[in-house]
Order: C-alpha cells, then sequence, then structure tokens
C-alpha cells in the first residue's frame, strides 16, 4: 500500500474519473440513480478534460487508483471551442438513441444537444476554470484544499489571471469550503459561481 498522494491524471485513470463523476453528482452525493447511461456525468463534466487538457488534470492516488480529480483550464472559451469541435460531436455518437428514464437524462440530452458556453462577464476577470470531486474516502484530511492548491498553482505558472468554478446550488457544505479557502462569489442570476484571482 502507498500513501495517498496527488499526481498527473493519465489515460488510465480514464475509467475511474468517470466513476468518481457518477458518484458524486448529486451535490457531492452519489448520483448513479439520476442517469440512465452511467457514463453520461462524465460525459458532461469530466472525462473530455483527461482527453484535450491533459496537463491540467490530477487525481489523488490512494493505493494505486484514483480517489478524486481535480481538472480545468487555462482558457475557458477556447476549451468550450475545442469541446464544439473534438468532443461533443463523439459524445453525440455514444449517446445516440438514449431513452428518457432517469431524473437528469433530459438535461442531460439538452446539453449534449445544445452545449452551453460561460457568459463572457464571467471570463473577463476569470477565463480558466476547474472542476473538482472526491470519493466519501478521500474527504477528510485536507486532501480537497491540497488538490486545489495543486491546481491554483498550475495555473499560476501558466500566467492566469483568475479561475472560477460552478456549484450545484444545493452543495452548501462545498460553497463554505471555497469561501474558506479564498474564492468568492461572483453568481450571475442564473448559476451559482464562485471565482479568485491569481494575479494579486
Amino acid at each position: 500500500m502507498s500513501e495517498p498522494h496527488i499526481r498527473a491524471a493519465t489515460a488510465a485513470d480514464t475509467d475511474r474519473v468517470y466513476e468518481i463523476c457518477r458518484r458524486t453528482a448529486a451535490a457531492g452525493e452519489d448520483g448513479s440513480h439520476l442517469y440512465s447511461d452511467p457514463r453520461m456525468p462524465g460525459y458532461l463534466y469530466s472525462a473530455a478534460y483527461l482527453k484535450l487538457q491533459p496537463d491540467c488534470a490530477f487525481v489523488l492516488d490512494i493505493d494505486g487508483q484514483a480517489a478524486g480529480y481535480v481538472i480545468g483550464t487555462p482558457d475557458t472559451a477556447a476549451f468550450e471551442a475545442r469541446l464544439l469541435d473534438e468532443w461533443w460531436p463523439w459524445v453525440r455518437r455514444q449517446t445516440e438513441g438514449m431513452q428518457i428514464s432517469r431524473p437528469k437524462d433530459q438535461m442531460a440530452a439538452d446539453r449534449i444537444a445544445r452545449p452551453r458556453a460561460q457568459a463572457p462577464g464571467i471570463l473577463a476577470d476569470y477565463p480558466a476554470h476547474l472542476h473538482i470531486n472526491l470519493l466519501p474516502q478521500a474527504q477528510s484530511g485536507g486532501w480537497g484544499r491540497r488538490m486545489i492548491e495543486t491546481q491554483l498553482e498550475n495555473m499560476r505558472r501558466r500566467g492566469v489571471s483568475g479561475l472560477h468554478l460552478g456549484l450545484d446550488p444545493d452543495n452548501h457544505r462545498a460553497a463554505g469550503f471555497y469561501r474558506h479557502i479564498g474564492f468568492t462569489d461572483i453568481s450571475p442570476a442564473d448559476q451559482m459561481i464562485y471565482g479568485i484571482r491569481l494575479d494579486g
């Protein structure tokens, strides 16, 4: 058994990232019951980063497998453009003929058909973004904070001026955590978004 540690993600972590995303897809709790396709949360929120932005993908390794991840991109607008060209067409092929039978299936189908872009007003000051999810066994010992710090330092090395992340409005514990480590609420009317400046 090895000590838990943060390392760069690799392609071999992809299946585990899909699993972690599914098992944290209900405001940090297991969302397996919400989607008919067990890979759907990963299609929407995580797996693209391992393929398109692997230099900004890190995992928490516990006993040789990922128990959490922090993923992101320094340039959200450019990443969204790549998703339109390189990711969403592939996802549409994977999910063709999906039957709408679970609570989040329609939302997922709509998102795949019409991907959303982040508001320019957010990107002007917070052009980068990240996602982080940890399985329950990794949600202690300060690993969440250390993973965030790993990504923030990675972004600073790239000259990023500011970074944002989206939150499920029901995930009140996460909101408190982000405020505690220096993020501020920059939410527009229709989303819950926290941001942090990296150039000050």
